[in-house]
């Protein structure tokens, strides 16, 4: 019988990188403990260091990537708004001749 994959949580993950980054433990022990293979515990860890800049990201940027988002909601709402338009000068156009 196939053995169902398991999913593991965010925070999960997170605690088992800090251990393995505190180095109190070998990362052969903490999969031990935590019933993981070594191999993912090294990758999570990877992933981990590679992506930390993250956790550091200012909420000025937030605030750009809001005010984008906005600025694209009503870009959009012009685009429709010309469309509607454009389609009824096409219909009125063609009607009148």
């Amino acid at each position: 019988m196939k053995r169902k994959r398991r999913n593991f949580t965010n925070s999960f993950k997170t605690k088992v990188v800090l251990e393995a980054l505190k180095e109190r433990e070998t990362i052969q022990q903490l999969a031990v403990k935590h019933e993981i293979h070594p191999n993912q515990i090294t990758t999570w860890k990877k992933q981990f260091l590679d992506h930390a800049d993250a956790a550091f990201v200012q909420d000025g940027n937030q605030d750009e990537l809001q005010k984008t988002g906005e600025q694209l909601d009503e870009l959009y709402k012009q685009i429709g708004q010309m469309k509607v338009e454009t389609d009824w000068l096409k219909k009125s156009c063609c009607d009148a001749g």
